[in-house]
């Protein structure tokens, strides 16, 4: 079976263009990193599209290269694209080899269907434009291009069961989401457990918390609230918070279970009144 290649975020397009303009001018990394006072492994993360440059390197980067501002530009373009506390969390979505969710009122992101993203944004929205909302629809649905690839990367989903009951866009809306995640449950593609009401409190009963690991790089943890997100690298708040992770894991219902429930939560919003 051929497996579907990842579509370049913005990132590694600025990346891949940064690669060029270099290349062009005949600089190595380490050449080019000299005169903009950064390190090559820097440039490197650079171009690979794994980080995004300073303001201020990016101007640097411009004047060794001479691109008339451009990278400068295009920095605050591909900046734009989300929060500034969740900018780095999505893109190291895209490099992760594993990543361990839970969601405790909210179906994650990557996970969400449009019609479930839409309702989500609208009701934190006073004034919002339907050009607006189609935007942010499409960059949370893009998300989930990560898991084009069948394998990798391996996907852990720990819903509290709030996130199944809150009816979020209408019982419609509701059915079709719980039944994309079951579905995805059913074929291979992430591993599904529920923390049932019965358990009551758990160690994650605070709020939403995302564990990825890496190839060849430390793994983080990103917890996220109200309009914020930490990203922690920390090792010492990364254990902790696996340990978390693992403690409220070991509360849930087996992956059997927890399909059954959600699919049966599913046709309970199918079925009821709009």
């Amino acid at each position: 079976m051929v497996q579907r290649r990842k579509p370049r975020t913005q990132r590694e397009k600025y990346g891949e263009e940064l690669r060029l303009r270099r290349t062009a001018a005949e600089l190595t990394q380490e050449a080019l990193g000299d005169q903009v006072a950064c390190s090559p492994t820097l440039i490197s993360h650079f171009e690979a599209g794994r980080w995004l440059p300073r303001p201020d390197d990016a101007r640097r980067i411009d004047r060794v290269l001479k691109t008339d501002g451009f990278f400068a530009r295009r920095l605050e373009e591909v900046q734009n694209r989300y929060e500034k506390h969740f900018t780095v969390v999505a893109e190291l979505e895209r490099h992760a080899t594993v990543i361990q969710q839970f969601a405790l009122t909210l179906v994650p992101g990557i996970l969400q269907t449009a019609d479930y993203a839409r309702s989500v944004f609208r009701a934190y929205r006073p004034n919002y434009t339907a050009e607006e909302l189609d935007r942010e629809v499409v960059i949370r649905t893009e998300r989930a291009g990560v898991l084009d690839d069948p394998s990798t990367p391996v996907l852990w989903t720990l819903l509290d069961e709030s996130a199944l009951r809150r009816r979020v866009g209408g019982p419609q809306i509701m059915a079709e989401q719980l039944r994309k995640i079951a579905d995805l449950a059913e074929a291979g593609r992430l591993r599904l457990h529920v923390l049932p009401f019965e358990v009551g409190a758990h160690a994650l009963t605070q709020g939403l918390l995302t564990l990825m690991s890496f190839e060849k790089s430390a793994p983080v943890a990103y917890a996220e609230g109200l309009r914020i997100g930490q990203l922690l690298k920390n090792p010492a708040q990364v254990k902790a918070r696996q340990a978390d992770y693992h403690l409220a894991l070991s509360e849930a219902l087996p992956q059997q279970e927890s399909l059954a429930l959600v699919r049966a939560t599913a046709e309970e919003h199918a079925q009821a009144p709009p």
